[in-house]
């Protein structure tokens, strides 16, 4: 198996595990305030990551904590935090996880800046093909576009910048270690939200068990994302991010009864076949 293969399935399965935490979320956001289900969430994981840290023998902080890439990291992380966490109460989780899908282009995008890799023609036309497919769900302009979905747009932002420093972050950081930072900004982030939407409110079965679930699929998924964004080339593996809108449209249809129209259907085929070029053009026969 290649190092771009390797690191696209583990994309793939960050990403489902990433739709089901969104789902999670959502969920236990219409019995409590978001910021207070943020704020759980990442008190939870960060617990979680520093249990394994320990497990592994490593300490919990590492000393690069406060290296000029993990402050750079964090600070993107909060803001993709804190905004993604609006859009995803705010809005339908299919619309909200579409406009997510441009990640790609701003990742690879810096990847040629920062880490000067090479991109082909043959790979941005695939890249853009996939960003197509999301314009198609979108629909902008259209009166089905909601201005909410700006909070989407800048999460998508700060989730992007995340990538790029994950990439540069010290290979001597274990998955866990990055998750410890990862989750005390997004216990930081729930903190802001609460602040600004309302008081603390007694949590229900419901709301403990789906924050439960959110923390279970959501350490997974920060692993898998860790490991994918160390393993093969950016621009092979980030497109492949493209795959937590079709896992947010299955999950948005099955627990919230959303209703995607045909565009949605074709962009998502569209997005699929993206990624599938892709993979097959960082072969190394291709």
């Amino acid at each position: 198996m290649t190092d771009n293969l390797r690191g696209a399935l583990f994309m793939v399965l960050a990403m489902a595990a990433f739709a089901l935490e969104d789902m999670a979320l959502k969920a236990a956001a219409r019995d409590i305030p978001i910021g207070q289900a943020v704020l759980m969430f990442g008190v939870a994981g960060t617990l979680v990551f520093a249990g394994l840290a320990k497990a592994q023998g490593a300490p919990v902080f590492h000393p690069a904590f406060l290296g000029k890439v993990l402050i750079i990291r964090s600070g993107f992380e909060i803001s993709g935090r804190l905004f993604y966490a609006l859009a995803i109460a705010l809005t339908p989780l299919s619309s909200a996880s579409a406009i997510l899908q441009a990640t790609p282009l701003v990742v690879a995008l810096g990847a040629v800046f920062v880490f000067g890799e090479q991109v082909g023609w043959r790979r941005w036309m695939a890249i853009f093909a996939g960003f197509v497919g999301v314009l198609m769900i979108l629909q902008p302009g259209l009166d089905s576009f909601d201005p909410l979905s700006i909070f989407a747009v800048l999460g998508m932002i700060g989730f992007a910048g995340r990538d790029l420093a994950t990439r540069a972050s010290p290979v001597s950081m274990s998955s866990a270690q990055l998750g410890v930072a990862g989750f005390i900004v997004l216990t930081m982030a729930g903190g802001t939200l609460l602040a600004f939407s309302g008081g603390f409110t007694a949590p229900s079965a419901a709301s403990l068990a789906f924050v439960a679930l959110a923390t279970i699929v959501g350490v997974f998924a920060y692993s898998a994302l860790t490991r994918a964004m160390r393993t093969g080339e950016v621009s092979v593996v980030t497109p492949f991010r493209y795959s937590r809108l079709l896992f947010a449209l299955v999950l948005g249809i099955a627990v919230f009864g959303e209703r995607p129209d045909q565009w949605t259907l074709i962009g998502g085929m569209v997005i699929v076949s993206s990624g599938l070029f892709l993979l097959a053009r960082s072969r190394p026969a291709a």
